[in-house]
């Protein structure tokens, strides 16, 4: 049996980061992982997500180009192309993922692992031990149980179409959902979405809501909402049938299941450990990534908590400095937390909701904008801009900050790094702003 000071069951984000970070401060570390170095984030997530979204991007600005006196002239989009040269992108990063950790002498064993006792996994017949174990699995896509379920695919399924499908079903109403949904419309694909609920983005504020929808149905989306899937068949022509609660069925092309996601803990045998999980798969944690049993601990989204990929790397980075580098308080603070979803138009959003706000404070005031930012000041495809700030206090503190449209996704940034610090209203409104620029609206609001 192989004996380590710390071992990091998965090699996504968080478990890559945090064996580094243990390994810089001298521990031996190990990380086990079955699949491809990055996880979730590097392989079907994020990353290759905003390379389809930068390829929707490029789509939107040819057909904008003659608002500015482009004749842009016949254009072909192959999927495969882009499919093979974001595949290749992503191989290259799986090397540099690779690199980094041999670099940090961190040890990479290939497979899946189970728990033989508290200090004690097993790998592919091999044992390895620690007096630290980390757990960094991530979750999977979850896919309802109904007649023909297996018909459709899910979100890693998207990444795996070799060619664009022409009529596209998506269901699910959360951020995996509108996103590819407006991927695949931008790019030409048919689109509706079979939403349960009565809107998009439930936990979202609601401005961002009511926003990306009424966008979503002018660039062409389809939104059925109070709608529940069925049973889905395929014909004899290779198209799919989808019978919906509504009575109503559609015939597609492919149908994409993005209706939640569950933590990859089901296979790593908790209980010879002492460990238990949830319903969903979630694995408790106290503040500082501890779970109920000494010397095990975890992060990232089998933790149930703020499902991002710089959640878990930060999780982990102050882990790894609390055992290794006698930093006893260090611990990640869940609270303010920004995030960014990649739809068309992008959000992005840090703090409380106005529904949060006034349920949880006193004396809540609320700042909002909405306007055509100046890129579409000339061309027929007008998105709006809108932007919100939600504010607390006789001090008028920021405590949430929302925003939809062109940009959103780079300026956001650097106004969560003011709300973290607990700026004010007053802070912002002294801030000179850059014009002319969409972000600037954020410091002119009245």
């Amino acid at each position: 049996m192989k004996t380590y000071d710390y071992i990091a069951i998965g090699g996504g984000s968080g478990g890559v980061a945090t064996a580094r970070r243990a390994a810089e401060y001298g521990a031996r570390a190990l990380v086990v992982e079955a699949n491809r170095l990055g996880g979730t984030c590097v392989n079907v997530g994020c990353v290759p997500k905003k390379v389809m979204w930068y390829a929707a991007g490029i789509a939107q600005a040819m057909r904008d180009a003659a608002g500015y006196g482009f004749s842009v002239g016949d254009t072909r989009f192959d999927w495969n192309t882009l499919k093979s040269r974001r595949d290749a992108y992503i191989a290259r990063l799986n090397g540099i993922y690779a690199n980094m950790l041999e670099k940090a002498g961190v040890d990479v064993v290939r497979g899946f692992a189970r728990f033989v006792d508290a200090r004690t996994i097993e790998v592919n017949g091999e044992r390895f031990s620690a007096p630290h174990i980390v757990i960094a699995t991530g979750g999977r896509p979850l896919v309802p149980d109904i007649p023909g379920a297996e018909l459709g695919i899910d979100s890693d399924g998207f990444f795996a179409l070799e060619q664009q499908p022409r009529r596209v079903a998506v269901v699910g109403g959360g951020y995996i959902a509108v996103e590819l949904a407006g991927v695949f419309n931008a790019l030409g694909s048919e689109v509706n979405m079979l939403v349960r609920g009565p809107h998009l983005l439930r936990p979202f504020d609601a401005l961002l809501r009511e926003e990306l929808m009424a966008q979503m149905q002018e660039d062409g989306v389809r939104l059925n909402f109070a709608t529940e899937v069925r049973s889905v068949a395929r014909g004899a022509d290779g198209t799919l049938r989808v019978a919906c609660s509504s009575g109503k069925a559609l015939e597609v092309d492919a149908l994409v299941w993005a209706t939640g996601r569950r933590a990859n803990t089901d296979a790593l045998d908790l209980a010879a450990a002492g460990l238990t999980a949830d319903a969903h798969g979630v694995i408790a944690t106290d503040a500082f990534q501890n779970t109920v049993v000494p010397g095990i601990y975890a992060i990232g989204d089998i933790t149930g908590r703020a499902e991002l990929t710089p959640v878990a790397i930060a999780a982990g980075r102050r882990l790894a400095a609390r055992l290794f580098l006698n930093q006893a308080d260090s611990k990640l603070d869940y609270d303010t937390i920004p995030t960014v979803i990649f739809s068309h138009p992008p959000i992005g959003t840090v703090g409380l909701t106005e529904d949060e706000a006034r349920a949880r404070l006193t004396a809540v005031k609320v700042y909002t904008t909405r306007f055509t930012g100046m890129y579409h000041a000339l061309t027929e495809h007008r998105p709006k801009t809108a932007m919100k700030l939600v504010c607390a206090g006789a001090e008028e503190r920021i405590v949430g900050a929302h925003v939809i449209g062109e940009g959103a996704d780079e300026m956001l940034q650097g106004f969560a790094v003011a709300v973290k610090m607990g700026a004010r209203k007053a802070d912002f409104d002294d801030t000179i702003a850059i014009h002319p620029t969409s972000a600037e609206e954020f410091v002119t609001m009245r």
